[in-house]
């Protein structure tokens, strides 16, 4: 059983420490530069303006070059990413672009030979 004191504990006391390292500037500047060079990526994503795009069904089509109809039809199948927002329709730039290269067929090399058509 749990029992509690009946005065309370006194504080712990706090120990201060300090560690001075001594690293040459050529160390410290590699470090930084190494650091920034993995940064920059991520923050190039960041501030992309296209990241912030969301279409209505209308800029879909027009983006897309297709109907209401399609966009319509897609959605409700959950063939395409989308988003509901008080009952209406909104897509993300970045998720259409990425459902699209989903469907990317890479393009083949050229024949080796010439092809004969068949009849």
């Amino acid at each position: 059983m749990f029992c509690r004191p009946k005065e309370p504990l006194p504080p712990t006391p706090r120990v201060q420490m300090e560690i001075k390292f001594n690293i040459p500037d050529e160390l410290v500047e590699e470090i930084a530069q190494r650091v920034i060079s993995k940064l920059m990526p991520l923050l190039a994503k960041q501030n992309n303006p296209d990241n912030d795009i969301l279409f209505d069904v209308k800029g879909l089509c027009e983006y897309l070059n297709v109907s209401d109809k399609w966009v319509y039809e897609r959605t409700h199948l959950n063939e395409i990413p989308y988003i509901k927002v008080g009952g209406l329709l909104r897509f993300r730039k970045n998720d259409i672009d990425r459902w699209l290269n989903s469907y990317h067929t890479p393009a083949v090399d050229t024949p080796k030979r010439t092809l004969r058509a068949v009849k």
